[in-house]
Parts: C-alpha cells; structure tokens; sequence
C-alpha cells in the first residue's frame, strides 16, 4: 500500500510506506504499519512528515518538539513571508556598502553557499537574486500579478545576478554589491530535510523518512524492508495522479521540480512558477518535471530547479558533466517520454527506464 503525502507546488514526490504491486489512492483502512513512528505538522508554507522506527533516546512528543522549534529556526532565518526573519532583513536593506561584510547566520551562509554552487555549476540557471521577478510575475509574498512588459523584464534583470552577492568562504559573512531581493525556495526545504535528518540521527534515530513539501530524503530502512518513493506523474489534476516510478533510495535525498502545479493562465497563455535568470521569463519548454537523487537533499533541490530551468536538452548535458542521477519527465504529443542520466541508470540499475511515449 503506497500513501501519498505533500502538497509541493513545484512537483511533488510521494513516499511509500509500504511496498507492494499495487498503487492505491483510495482511502485505506489500515494506513500504518504499527512499528513506524509518525509525526506531522505545519512548516515553510507547506508540511513536514516524519516517520521512523528507531525509539532513540527521546519520546514522540519530545521528537515533535524539538523538530517544530528546529524548523521554526530555520523558516525565521529563510522565509521571504515573515518579514521579519533574517532573510527578509537583508532584503530590506535599501543603502548598501559595497565594501562592508554583513554577518549571517551560520544556517542562511550554508544555504547560500549551497545555492552559490549550484548556480555556478549550472552556468546560472539557479540564481537566489531572481526574487524581483518572482515577485512581479505574482509568485512570491506579494499580491501583484499579471505579465509585465518586456521593459519591465529589462529593468528587474538589471536588480539579478550571483555576482553582486559575495559569499566569505571562511566566515559566516556575505558582501551585498547593491539592494538584492533573494529568494531561497529552491534550497531551503531542501536543506531543512537535511537538518532534520542531522537532528533525528543525533537522538540515536537511525531508520527514518523525512519529507518537507515533496523534498525529501531515507536513511537505514523500515520493517518490511527499504524505504521507497514514488515520482509522481506529472499532471495537473489530483485524480489524475499515478505513479510514473517507484524508487528505493537508501541512504540518500531527492526533490523533483516541475512546471504543472503552480501556474496561472492570462489571455490564453500558461505561466509556469519558475522563472528563468537569464531571460526573466517562466520556463516555456517540453521538460515536465525533473528528479534528481543525491546525498544532499539542499543540493538535490537546488539543482532539481536548475535543471528545470534549462530545459531537456541543457539539463541532461548538466547532468552528465556534473555526474548528477537525474530522471526526467519530458511532454511528447499527448503523452510523456522519460529520460535518465547515465549516473541515475547506474544507481538504479533494476529500475527500467525505457524512454517511451505513454
């Protein structure tokens, strides 16, 4: 029996709890294996599930606890919402000096570093600074939406780029070259999974399944065996959801981003959430969603936007120069074709991935 869980907007992968043939959506009267340990709650706009078989050296209700102020950490540092987190300061910031370091904390400077090399490595596809234009095509905390005008495009890309955000590699400090507007949704979650992880495993929480809306990663296994995942077909309606591959990772992390959730539709024309750097317009391309598998849920979700951005063609030559396991979805006609990289078919060597249209 396979439950789905998340509500991600980018995509979304679902976990199994359970393994079996057979993919239910229905309700199901049994949805539990009794020797899973289960916690849940609200975090970062969505919603974090945790599950896990090791008792560690804390009870459930201390678990949750430490788990909910942990993420409370980390969204008052990240979140583009609270205006008053850490993040939201620095946005603030309306005269900057070139010259001066500022320090950060040292949970925003991994993720920045995190999202520095991605962007590098993927020649800018991830840009954190593209804030602007998320905001002005109606995808962040603020309220304005509608397509603006190629001069309004002109003008935001001028406010974006990684190189007027200098990173210190020895110290918690960054130097802002002029008002920046960052955007941390491509990495945050991601990296919240991996810290969660690091806290659960710190308890003597060996065996568990960490999920913040659809990033997520496993470690160790469960009763009946590995912990496995399903990615979703990428479709836009909730009863047309399936399964289009069922994966068991081991000790690792995955994010999937994709374009068929978080949208908006003016004068007949489909907005898609994600924004590219280098043109400051929404993706327009056949790649439906990618999925990316790595040892780092913080790099899977940043890259797993960077590949998406670059679309099918840049983002399977990303994967191969960057040895990334990469599964992607791709719109073919009326149906979907598949294609991995090479990394990814050597990790999940029994998993057949035939590239054909269905």
């Amino acid at each position: 029996m396979r439950i789905f869980f998340g509500s991600k907007a980018i995509g979304r992968l679902s976990f199994c709890l359970a393994i079996s043939s057979v993919l239910l959506l229905a309700s199901c009267s049994r949805l539990f294996s009794p020797d899973i340990l289960h916690i849940s709650g609200p975090t970062m706009g969505t919603q974090y599930h945790i599950s896990w078989v090791d008792t560690g050296d804390v009870s459930e209700e201390a678990l949750q606890a430490l788990v909910d102020s942990r993420l409370r950490e980390i969204n008052h540092s990240m979140s583009t919402y609270d205006k008053s987190s850490e993040l939201s300061l620095l946005n603030q910031r309306k005269d900057v000096d070139p010259e001066a370091w500022i320090d950060v904390s040292a949970d925003l400077m991994a993720v920045l570093r995190d999202a520095d090399e991605v962007s590098r490595y993927s020649v800018g596809r991830l840009d954190v600074t593209v804030g602007p234009l998320v905001n002005r095509w109606g995808f962040g905390p603020d309220d304005e939406r509608g397509v603006p005008s190629t001069e309004e495009i002109a003008k935001l890309l001028e406010q974006v780029g990684m190189k007027s955000l200098i990173l210190s590699r020895d110290k918690n400090q960054i130097r802002m070259l002029r008002p920046l507007y960052i955007d941390l949704s491509a990495v945050a979650k991601g990296w919240g999974v991996d810290e969660i992880g690091r806290l659960l495993a710190s308890h003597g929480v060996n065996n568990y399944l960490v999920e913040i809306g659809g990033e997520l990663r496993t470690r160790g296994s469960k009763p009946e065996g590995a912990w496995s995942i399903a990615v979703e077909r990428p479709v836009s309606t909730v009863a047309d959801r399936q399964a289009e591959l069922i994966l068991s990772l081991g000790d690792n992390a995955v994010a999937t981003s994709g374009d068929y959730r978080n949208y908006y539709e003016e004068g007949g024309v489909r907005y898609s959430h994600t924004i590219d750097p280098l043109t400051g317009y929404p993706i327009r391309h056949a790649l439906a969603s990618v999925t990316v598998v790595h040892d780092s849920c913080s790099l899977a979700d940043a890259w797993a936007t960077a590949l998406n951005v670059a679309g099918p063609e840049a983002a399977i030559a990303l994967a191969e120069a960057n040895d990334l396991a990469v599964f992607m979805i791709i719109r073919e006609g009326d149906g979907f074709t598949e294609m991995a990289s090479s990394r990814f078919q050597q990790k999940f060597q029994s998993t057949p991935i035939n590239g054909a249209n269905h």
